[in-house]
């Protein structure tokens, strides 16, 4: 809406008068429109609540609209836009709805801007079939209604539905222009693209990315913003890589985005690269969310120095009172070992939400400090913040790493009583594996068949797990056939079955898993482990012979092997496959990755520093007895972090009790 020069100059006054005064007297914009304006002009009124409208002071935009209302004057094509925008800002249906009504008394009910204004409203207070209703009723439509009803669409979680409304769009717009495209802008590409990112599928992105190719709307920021997230959210990470890579200019949206996709897929190395590119072209800043992302990264790698220095960044812009920062910061120092220092972070939060909680029970749990969990739990529930679904999956994992029974039980059967949370797989799947481990294998079995969701892979997984700990043949078959079911290309099923096999000197079906390996054409992803040293980070497999370093880490190993067996190590032959010879077993078991990298560590760091690992299965019974005696003969703390938790070695003592 354009607004007069004159009026211009009052509404300037006003609000250098209402600057001056506000904090002595009650005074407000209009206020002192109404002292220094014609109270009878309609445009003056019209900039008035477009200003307020559009500088988010909406309360006072419909405290004027209200006002002159009162004033009998009669509202134009310009003002319902700019007061139902401001119910759309406010969630504010009642109010809406009056303006509604009032647009139709005037004869404005059917005007596109109106319309297209009440249909955003109505989608943004959660009405979305009254805005499809008066979106239907709409005789002639524009690309701004349409859009609108998209975008309600993608607000209200139809992602589906948007994508289908674009369609009949593009066929609308060109039945209608005899063959002519369809006018469609920016704004609504962007719509579109953030329904895809929804949907996550490949080929509807593909789709929408031809078509805007096609209409040239491909060098627009926004929409390569959008589109790269799209192809993120497909889980197709190097194209949105060519995207990024593709876009004339970018802002900080698209580093933000761009280092989130590789965090958040596990590529904390290319994360952290990305931020180091940003920083070095030094066109955009980076800001609260940038530092979020690659906090990420770092908690994802283990990249502990690397967290500090962001940490340090942090305090440094003023941002440890950021709650989305802070939490970040407490994920971070949680995944990389140091949950003491993530204690004092989250103490130092003036404000917490749900995540900030969950975030600090999660990561006492994963360290095995399941009391301590517990104890932040009943603080959490004490200050009145409502536990959401992950924060009750956090607390029975917490119980689970620790063996605690009954209190996984009782805040289990609470879920629904008390916080008004279903149980869903991942509880069960906490519940389940806590079972297994304390040998109630029965009671697993009958919990899974009790379950109100399908079990998936993680529930019979605990289970399958369990019954080689207890050999359950009986019970090993069955949760197998499931997991054949449910994800018949993990290898990692068909090995343990077959272990389980050879325990149970059943070699006949050894053999036929063996085969059955073979003819799927199945393989074992391989064990990695991460060692951070000196700022950068190493990565070892097992047998490991590429590191630059390999010889001296060998001939390292190989001393530190004889030292083991000085105080009694003895190789834990259940921990290596069973089609293979006892000499070779242990020469696998010698160079499993998570030795190579404790080695490398001990070998390049000073005496008395914290070796760090990541390693990304489950450790082995052997490695963990051999870490337990390597951190009493070198003197050092050894913290590992497989895929279930984490294992801190101390003077020949794991802080998991060896249940893990």
């Amino acid at each position: 809406m354009k607004i007069s020069n004159s009026n211009r100059a009052v509404l300037r006054v006003c609000d250098k008068l209402y600057r001056k005064y506000h904090n002595s007297i009650n005074l407000n914009l209009t206020t002192l429109f109404n002292k220094y304006v014609d109270k009878s002009s309609v445009s003056s009124w019209n900039s008035v609540i477009a200003e307020l409208a559009r500088s988010g002071d909406s309360v006072e935009a419909l405290r004027a609209f209200s006002y002159m209302r009162k004033l009998s004057l009669k509202p134009d094509r310009s003002t319902f836009p700019c007061a139902i925008k401001s119910c759309s800002a406010l969630s504010d249906i009642y109010s809406g709805k009056q303006a509604h009504q009032q647009a139709f008394v005037f004869g404005l009910g059917s005007d596109l801007f109106v319309s297209s204004a009440l249909i955003d409203m109505y989608a943004k207070c959660g009405q979305i079939q009254d805005a499809k209703k008066l979106f239907d009723e709409i005789p002639q439509r524009n690309v701004v209604s349409w859009t609108s009803m998209i975008a309600g669409y993608v607000q209200n979680d139809n992602a589906a539905g948007a994508i289908a409304l674009f369609k009949d769009l593009v066929i609308e717009g060109s039945e209608n222009e005899k063959g002519k495209e369809a006018y469609i802008d920016s704004v609504a590409i962007v719509s579109v693209l953030s329904a895809c990112s929804r949907v996550s599928r490949k080929s509807v992105t593909e789709a929408v990315h031809g078509f805007l190719i096609k209409r040239g709307f491909e060098d627009i920021l926004g929409v390569g913003n959008t589109l790269m997230d799209a192809y993120a959210k497909c889980g197709e990470v190097g194209i949105s890589r060519k995207v990024f890579d593709g876009m004339i200019e970018r802002d900080e949206i698209s580093w933000n985005s761009m280092i989130a996709v590789y965090a958040q897929n596990g590529l904390s190395a290319e994360a952290l690269k990305m931020f180091a590119d940003m920083v070095r072209e030094g066109r955009v800043s980076y800001n609260a969310v940038t530092l979020s992302a690659v906090l990420l990264g770092c908690a994802h790698s283990g990249a502990l120095q690397m967290g500090k220095c962001v940490h340090d960044q942090v305090i440094k812009m003023h941002l440890e009172e950021n709650i989305f920062v802070g939490t970040s910061i407490i994920d971070m120092y949680c995944k990389c070992g140091r949950v003491k220092m993530a204690r004092r972070a989250f103490e130092r939060m003036k404000e917490k939400n749900v995540k900030s909680w969950t975030a600090m029970i999660a990561g006492y749990g994963m360290h095995g400090h399941a009391r301590e969990a517990l104890e932040v739990f009943n603080e959490m529930i004490r200050t009145k913040v409502k536990p959401n679904y992950v924060t009750l999956v956090s607390v029975l994992a917490a119980c689970s790493h620790a063996g605690l029974l009954d209190e996984a039980w009782h805040w289990f059967k609470a879920m629904e009583p008390k916080f008004d949370i279903e149980p869903g797989v991942e509880h069960y799947a906490c519940m389940v594996d806590l079972l297994g481990r304390a040998g109630f294998l029965k009671e697993a079995y009958d919990l899974i068949k009790e379950m109100k969701v399908r079990p998936d892979f993680v529930v019979w997984g605990s289970l399958l797990a369990a019954c080689r700990t207890y050999k359950n043949l009986e019970l090993a078959e069955i949760s197998a056939r499931k997991l054949f079911e449910l994800d018949p290309t993990n290898c990692g099923y068909y090995v343990l079955l077959s272990n389980i096999y050879a325990d149970s000197g059943r070699w006949k079906d050894v053999e036929r898993m063996r085969i059955l390996i073979k003819n799927l054409g199945l393989v074992k992803p391989p064990g990695f482990s991460l060692v951070e040293v000196k700022s950068r980070i190493h990565v070892f497999l097992v047998g490991d012979k590429e590191h630059p370093q390999h010889e001296k880490i060998y001939e390292f190993l190989g001393k530190l092997t004889l030292k083991l067996q000085e105080v009694g190590y003895i190789p834990n032959m259940a921990s290596a496959l069973h089609d293979i010879d006892e000499e070779e077993k242990q020469m696998t078991l010698k160079v499993h990755s998570e030795k190579l990298a404790v080695a490398f560590g001990v070998m390049n760091t000073v005496p008395g520093t914290t070796i760090q690992i990541i390693k990304n299965l489950r450790v082995c019974g052997d490695c963990h007895t051999a870490i337990k005696l390597i951190s009493k003969i070198v003197n050092r703390e050894i913290v590992v972090r497989d895929s279930k938790r984490f294992h801190h070695f101390r003077d020949g003592i794991c802080s998991c009790g060896d249940y893990w």
